[in-house]
């Protein structure tokens, strides 16, 4: 299906940096990715690896001093790399939306909600009326109920899960073609994760629109997404499908990330956890950024920084040392009702 199914995003070698008084933040460092239409593609790794810069630089949305200093952003066969704030409002709600982690820090506490909706269509010719009706609509669409009521209320008013509805009404108002969903439910509980999950995907059906989810849970991934790639100081470490991926993970970051997870089947076990910590983007390590926490580290690791390479149709991997980690295939299950 991928092979030709239409390009809606192509990222291309991107870097995005941010300078300093004595030094330089590579935040994001020669990442290249595709979304494809009606495709949800997940960027997973820990807090600090660059998933979010990654998105804020495809949305324009970087805060100084950084900046995209190489690479390219293709939107729907659009050069938006280094387009102007004015140009880019124009794409932003129509081609692209965006859900923020915390919708409390995204939404005024001191606007009704009906307000913060109707300014989505500021830049349409729909009269006061219509914009009303509409926002209406999209509360409706998103679970809310009572809309008519809940549209003269304040964000303080709803609780957690309705304000992320309210987000998602706002990013969806225009039918974008692609949404960036940057942890969408991290300050939710689990049950309204899993309803605000739910919501995402059959929006996305309805509307036929393309999914970029950032998360650090290997579980939504597994529910969620049909390709993603791993992200580790500021680089794409392993990308492929899902299935693949946890099927088979090459990358020792990856197979580390599995590992993490609590198994059913051995209640009570301790949990494994990576050595050592992410490091400082400021002052990244020679060679493999991930060389000093890696249990299949070689020479050529800690001198030569790995290229990405193809091992597969659809699976490329950032390693050196890919015939130490062959013996990964088949330990991690796949994600249940999914097949290869």
């Amino acid at each position: 299906m991928i092979g030709v199914a239409e390009r809606i995003l192509e990222v291309k070698d991107l870097k995005t940096y941010f300078p300093g008084r004595d030094e330089l933040v590579k935040a994001v460092d020669g990442v290249s990715f595709e979304v494809y239409k009606g495709e949800t593609f997940g960027l997973v790794g820990e807090s600090g690896c660059g998933k979010s810069q990654t998105c804020r630089s495809i949305l324009g949305l970087l805060k100084k001093p950084g900046r995209v200093v190489d690479g390219q952003i293709i939107l729907d066969g659009q050069d938006i790399t280094h387009l102007k704030e004015k140009e880019l409002r124009k794409l932003r709600g129509k081609k692209m939306s965006v859900i923020f982690q915390e919708p409390m820090t995204s939404l005024s506490p001191v606007l009704k909600i009906k307000k913060q909706l109707m300014e989505v269509f500021d830049d349409t010719p729909m009269t006061r009326a219509e914009k009303q009706q509409r926002a209406v609509e999209l509360l409706r669409m998103v679970g809310i109920p009572s809309p008519e009521l809940r549209m003269e209320e304040y964000t303080f008013q709803f609780s957690g899960g309705m304000r992320q509805r309210a987000m998602i009404a706002m990013a969806l108002g225009a039918r974008p073609k692609l949404l960036i969903a940057d942890e969408p439910t991290t300050a939710l509980d689990v049950t309204i994760q899993d309803q605000i999950m739910k919501l995402i995907n059959s929006l996305k059906q309805e509307l036929d629109m393309s999914i970029i989810l950032v998360t650090h849970d290997l579980g939504v991934i597994a529910q969620m997404c049909d390709r993603v790639a791993v992200m580790y100081s500021g680089l794409i470490m392993e990308m492929c499908d899902v299935v693949t991926l946890f099927a088979s993970p090459r990358h020792p970051y990856t197979y580390a990330l599995m590992s993490s997870l609590p198994d059913p089947a051995n209640k009570g076990a301790r949990l494994n956890a990576i050595q050592g910590s992410p490091p400082n983007l400021a002052h990244l390590p020679e060679g493999c950024p991930f060389w000093p926490r890696c249990t299949e580290c070689a020479d050529i690791c800690k001198r030569e920084r790995p290229e990405m390479r193809e091992i597969a149709p659809g699976h490329s991997v950032r390693c050196h040392c890919l015939d130490k980690t062959a013996a990964y295939r088949g330990i991690i299950e796949a994600p249940q009702g999914k097949e290869a």
